[in-house]
């Protein structure tokens, strides 16, 4: 009588619940290593996400305040001569932009380079703190999106007198808090009024250090020639690169190569490219933590190898093909990396929130910066488990019982 074959048995498989039950074994039963193996790539992936979070955040800020502020502002400047020499702008050149179709508004400031500004006559005269009058016209509020802090700026009025408006940095180094009837400074040879003080100009950065006076003022008391040194200019959103274009030689027909055309926002579009470059030195940063986090995870797997050897072979001995092992190794060492990752997301984006708070800027983490974060994290402890896994699966029973 012939025997009959053998059954070929096949082990069972391992549905996913039973993956993760069985992969967090070792996390439960060694909870504190656990703990700061997670700890490692926490800190590398908040570092990452409060650094875009920021980033992202600043940025945020930049372009509500450009859209504020408005990206249709030109300013026309002189340049140099074929000589080298400082140029000039005709008198003529404000009403001459002026007539510009797509132009809505003008204005203009003029540098008084010859006198000072002091808080008194008895300050020494080589003691300017790096501060200079300039004659404006009444509209330069208007036009570069000025607000007065204190007081009031200069009107139809006040224009034609010993008034001066004061710059933010103008107002600190010389002491002034807010505008006061009886409060004066010295430019040149006379005493100005100060009847106002400016708030930080984001468009006209010069003239946070600035004593601005009337254009007639500055004409009468201080001997101003009327020549502008810097001129702004408001145009329509669709037309703004066709005036820019026109700008220089329209402002100075006979010499429109002494002209220099900028947009002032550009300063501040310089200023979030040099955030964005500061973002990815921090970035490499926090990649640099994030690695040495799964350093720190594939040293716990290894342990933990060594450790339960018993355990190993006491399942190998019941059945557990090799395969099974590894699943159990590399799904314990990526729960350890994914509770990690969570857990940095959540840091990072507190971090994030408080400074925003702080700062005052709307709260802004993209997207792509918490899944990237977390696949990154996926994926190093993925890579930190799989020798650990792959030297567990290859225990043999006996080797891994008899083990001390």
């Amino acid at each position: 009588m012939a025997a009959l074959p053998r059954p070929r048995l096949s082990p069972p498989r391992m549905r996913m619940r039973d993956i993760v039950r069985v992969g967090g074994i070792g996390l439960r039963t060694r909870p504190m290593r656990a703990f700061l193996s997670g700890l490692g790539i926490a800190i590398g992936i908040a570092a990452m996400i409060s650094v875009v979070g920021i980033s992202s955040s600043s940025q945020a800020q930049l372009d509500r305040q450009l859209a504020a502020l408005g990206t249709n502002v030109l300013s026309v400047t002189p340049g140099t001569t074929m000589f080298g020499e400082q140029a000039k702008l005709p008198v003529e050149s404000e009403a001459m932009i002026d007539r510009i179709g797509p132009v809505t508004d003008v204005t203009a400031v003029g540098k008084l380079s010859d006198d000072k500004v002091y808080r008194s006559d008895r300050i020494p005269v080589a003691e300017t703190g790096g501060m200079a009058p300039f004659a404006a016209r009444v509209n330069l509020p208007d036009v570069i999106g000025a607000t007065v802090r204190s007081g009031t700026w200069l009107n139809g009025a006040t224009a034609k007198y010993p008034a001066v408006v004061l710059g933010a940095t103008a107002a600190k180094r010389l002491g002034i808090t807010g505008a006061h009837p009886d409060q004066s400074i010295l430019i040149g040879k006379t005493f100005f009024t100060v009847v106002g003080v400016l708030d930080e100009v984001a468009l006209a950065p010069e003239l946070d250090s600035a004593a601005l006076i009337g254009w007639e003022a500055a004409a009468t008391y201080l001997g101003f020639d009327g020549h502008s040194t810097k001129v702004y200019t408001r145009s329509q959103e669709q037309h703004v690169e066709s005036v820019r274009d026109v700008l220089a030689a329209t402002a100075n027909p006979q010499a429109p190569n002494e002209v220099d055309v900028s947009r002032p926002s550009d300063a501040l579009t310089a200023k979030r490219a040099a955030g964005e470059a500061f973002t990815g030195l921090l970035l490499g940063l926090g990649a640099v933590a994030l690695l040495v986090g799964g350093v720190g995870v594939a040293n716990t797997m290894v342990i933990s190898v060594l450790e339960r050897r018993a355990e190993i072979g006491l399942r190998r001995a019941l059945g557990a093909t090799r395969g099974q092992v590894r699943t159990q190794f590399l799904a314990e060492s990526l729960l350890l990396s994914a509770m990690g990752g969570l857990g940095g997301v959540l840091l990072g984006a507190v971090v994030t929130v408080g400074y925003s708070v702080y700062q005052g800027w709307p709260f802004s983490v993209p997207t792509w910066a918490i899944a990237g974060g977390l696949a990154a994290t996926l994926f190093i402890g993925g890579l930190a488990g799989l020798y650990p896994a792959v030297r567990a699966s290859r225990l043999s029973p006996t080797e891994a019982l008899t083990a001390p």
